[in-house]
């Protein structure tokens, strides 16, 4: 017999169900959307849009609900008290003078990673990516987190994930997902050529405090830049300044 505080507690998932919809998405949707894609009644998620809205984190525009101001004040909350991306900072200033490239640093929710803190380098990206975007785990330095994930988390990941096919055209199976993340595992890094982004390559690495998997950071930059010469200093570098985030968080 369920507990009396369990109908709260599908209340609040449901509320966090649609308010990742509206995270997730960049244009505003409609409520028959948001329910399709929160798998909700139209009427129980009308109901708590309307929540949302009073509570500021969604909005109703002309076109649609979108999500509202208040997500980028607990955003600011996080990356103000979040030890991680204090401690990160200096390293990731020295990593982008280091390398010329951009230098970033990743955490994952749920089966998706956000990232949290970026700075750029002498040899600037052609694209924008800003702080707070969610990007997958199956690719570029996703893979730096997803290849330490829990077997049924991981099992999880592969059956949604695949079979998708690489921005260079690469078909991924889940068997060859299952490899490539068991090869990240064994050499302790990731290495993405044109998989999300054509012609950008990116070298990522996982921050390990103990057992514990803290979060990822990567460098990214223009193929043409980082030829297959650089590859190995640049491992070397990313894999340093991992180990050395993980040193300093307590």
């Amino acid at each position: 017999m369920p507990t009396p505080a369990a109908p709260a507690m599908r209340s609040l998932e449901r509320a966090f169900d649609v308010l990742g919809v509206l995270e997730g998405t960049r244009q505003p949707l409609r409520l028959s959307e948001v329910a399709r894609r929160a798998d909700l009644h139209v009427a129980t998620t009308q109901r708590i849009l309307n929540v949302l809205i009073e509570r500021g984190y969604a909005a109703k525009e002309d076109t649609g609900y979108v999500a509202g101001p208040a997500a980028v004040a607990t955003a600011h909350a996080f990356l103000v008290n979040n030890r991680l991306s204090q401690v990160a900072l200096p390293v990731l200033q020295e990593l982008a003078a280091t390398t010329g490239q951009a230098a970033s640093l990743y955490v994952r929710v749920t089966l998706a990673r956000v990232l949290i803190a970026r700075v750029q380098g002498r040899n600037p990206l052609r694209y924008q990516l800003p702080i707070g975007e969610k990007l997958p785990l199956h690719l570029g330095a996703g893979k730096a987190l997803a290849a330490w994930l829990p077997d049924t988390e991981l099992h999880t990941l592969i059956d949604q994930a695949t079979p998708f096919t690489r921005i260079s055209g690469e078909h991924v199976t889940g068997a060859d997902l299952a490899a490539d993340l068991r090869q990240v595992r064994d050499d302790g890094y990731a290495l993405s050529l044109s998989e999300r982004v054509l012609n950008v390559t990116a070298v990522s690495a996982p921050i390990r405090h103990g057992e514990d998997i803290l979060g990822a950071i990567s460098i990214t930059g223009a193929s043409g830049d980082l030829t297959e010469d650089d590859h190995t200093r640049l491992i070397s570098e990313v894999r340093r300044a991992a180990d050395a985030i993980a040193a300093r968080c307590p």
